[in-house]
């Protein structure tokens, strides 16, 4: 078998922080993959990396579903996972792009749960979301001795209260729709001075929150949204 399938991470919105190996690979692509978060609608992901495809790339948008519907879900992953396979059975040179890096938080772990781990398979690292947000804050993640967690804020309020009282640097994800509750768990535990808040880092739409505390409940925040907490970084400036 000729063919090759490439996960491709795209780093967490500017374009100049994909890797250059995953702008190498996508000049080189016969088919691309594209996720999309509604049927019709633009891929984040392929803005990032129009710039690095070939003239010979063909691009394919696939909508995976945000609902609930777990049975819809699996239905897409059988879809596409399938439709990959294909491609590269018949020696094609195959790309799938996804958002942040490919193994974290990412629908692309869906898709390589059902694809296994043949040798036609690469997956290409990526800047993760809360790497650009540290950098684009100043504010380290992790420091000697400190511990670090990463939770999407759509885990049980007892886990997320039961982290922030263990660890010393967190890292919450998916904070869209869910900021009053997060809010509320990190007043509990004092650490509203020691969060910072950003949307939509390295994009045009960039916004940063340095005082939660004075951010209200009801604000209006963009789907990419994260929080950062570091007690000992935040607490000493």
């Amino acid at each position: 078998m000729t063919g090759k399938l490439y996960a491709l991470s795209t780093g967490p919105g500017a374009s100049d922080l994909i890797t250059v190996r995953a702008a190498r690979t996508l000049g080189s692509l016969d088919i691309l993959y594209a996720p999309a978060g509604r049927k019709g609608g633009d891929s984040l992901a392929l803005s990032i990396v129009r710039e690095y495809l070939g003239e010979q790339t063909e691009i394919r948008c696939c909508h995976f579903p945000m609902s609930a519907d777990s049975a819809e879900k699996e239905a897409v992953w059988n879809d596409v996972a399938a439709a990959l396979v294909q491609e590269v059975q018949a020696g094609k040179q195959v790309g799938f792009i996804t958002l942040g890096d490919a193994m974290l938080f990412s629908t692309w772990v869906f898709l390589l749960a059902r694809i296994g781990n043949p040798e036609w398979l690469e997956i290409v690292p990526g800047v993760t979301s809360f790497a650009a947000i540290a950098a684009r804050s100043k504010t380290p993640l992790a420091m000697e001795q400190q511990s670090m967690a990463v939770i999407a804020c759509t885990a049980p309020e007892t886990e997320i209260a039961q982290a922030l009282a263990q660890h010393d640097s967190l890292v919450l994800m998916k904070v869209y729709g869910r900021f009053a509750r997060i809010k509320a768990l990190l007043a509990q535990a004092g650490l509203l001075e020691c969060a910072l808040m950003m949307a939509e880092a390295t994009l045009p739409g960039e916004q940063c929150w340095h005082n939660l505390a004075d951010v209200s409940d009801d604000q209006p925040l963009p789907y990419f949204s994260t929080i950062l907490v570091n007690k000992q970084w935040r607490t000493a400036q």
